[in-house]
């Protein structure tokens, strides 16, 4: 989950950077967009690893699913993840849309994060002797 959150706070630092440079009209280091992309990326596919490894460890350890809202926490961020991840995809100058409902995906993004963080420490305690 680390890794995770360490992607997410990279992606907010260059974002933050893209986006400024939008608005001030200013130029864009060539290497600014592609590590964006790339970390992006990177980082659906881990969000996308830690719903598989929760899912078979909580099957394995309790034999179901369903008996805690980190696995609501969990899907929420996966999709909101996808979300982002699509509309990033979608983003250009004849899809307007596109931009902001990435932008927005990833503002409800971090309130996804600090929910699934917060039942996930529940869950782990629950592991823990």
């Amino acid at each position: 989950m680390g890794f995770a959150i360490a992607g997410y706070l990279l992606l907010f630092l260059s974002g933050s950077t893209i986006l400024y440079s939008r608005l001030m009209r200013s130029r864009l280091p060539v290497w600014l967009r592609p590590l964006h992309m790339i970390t992006g990326g990177i980082t659906v596919l881990l969000v996308l690893l830690l719903l598989f490894i929760g899912l078979i460890g909580t099957i394995g350890h309790y034999g179901n699913l369903g008996h805690s809202i980190h696995l609501i926490a969990g899907l929420l961020v996966v999709f909101l993840m996808l979300l982002s991840g699509w509309s990033a995809l979608q983003i250009s100058p004849s899809k307007p849309w596109a931009r902001v409902l990435h932008l927005r995906t990833n503002i409800v993004l971090f309130a996804g994060f600090v929910f699934v963080s917060i039942t996930g420490w529940q869950v782990v305690q629950k592991y823990l002797p």
